[in-house]
């Protein structure tokens, strides 16, 4: 999600244009008419943005990058998709908590961090508009009904950004472990199944008030039954 530092914190709102321009040093200044226009009564200043991105590989970048990709063809084809890309503007920070720390301590700054960074330092948070037109804030809720409308094949490899309908928040993705099919260790692998299985159902519930979205139950039912394919 769109985190940022600005006097007065004031409630702001961003499009796929004003978002691709920034992340491509297009868009320099905080009153450029691109972000002007989408936030009429918040008077914005006449100040450098300062666009902060993560220096280090990290899948928090893939789901920003596919995201970019996807709304602006520029975007796909200079820069692309990837866990670490060619910034074309911006100072890094490493990890979420190096990009919620720059973002912090530099006024004008502007970046990208999971929700729970911006909800433990305190930082504003911009409502996105996405594929249907609408203006809508990161939570556990619109990041689940992102999930509820992506295509999931059976390798459960899919993207959720810029989702169809009005209520999903447009940069959203999921987190995937990678487990061995077969269990060398009969022992560990049993171990192994009971924490799957506990995080598939109770662990589920502790989800939002960690600031992280729930799966959708359907998901939820699908990955068990591929917990149960675990061999040992």
């Amino acid at each position: 999600m769109v985190a940022y530092n600005l006097s007065g914190s004031p409630a702001l709102k961003f499009d796929a244009d004003a978002i691709a321009g920034i992340f491509l040093g297009q868009i320099k200044k905080w009153n450029d008419p691109k972000i002007t226009v989408l936030n009429p009564g918040v008077t914005l200043p006449d100040q450098e943005i300062v666009v902060v991105h993560r220096s280090d590989g990290s899948g928090t970048t893939y789901i920003w990058t596919d995201y970019l990709s996807k709304i602006s063809p520029e975007w796909k084809t200079k820069v692309g998709t990837n866990t670490s890309v060619n910034w074309p503007t911006g100072i890094g920070g490493k990890g979420n908590e190096g990009v919620a720390g720059q973002i912090k301590q530099t006024p004008g700054a502007l970046g990208y961090v999971e929700l729970i960074y911006a909800v433990q330092n305190k930082m504003p948070y911009a409502d996105v508009k996405n594929s249907a037109g609408d203006f809508v804030k990161p939570s556990p809720e619109s990041v689940t009904a992102a999930l509820a409308t992506a295509d999931i094949p059976d390798d459960f490899r899919f993207s959720m950004t810029y989702a169809p309908g009005k209520d999903p928040y447009p940069i959203a993705g999921a987190t995937w472990l990678l487990v061995y099919q077969q269990q060398k260790d009969a022992a560990k692998g049993k171990k192994l199944v009971e924490f799957l299985k506990w995080a598939m159902t109770d662990g589920e519930k502790m989800a939002k008030d960690l600031q992280y979205a729930p799966l959708p139950e359907s998901v939820q039912q699908r990955v068990l039954k591929r917990i149960d394919e675990i061999k040992m």
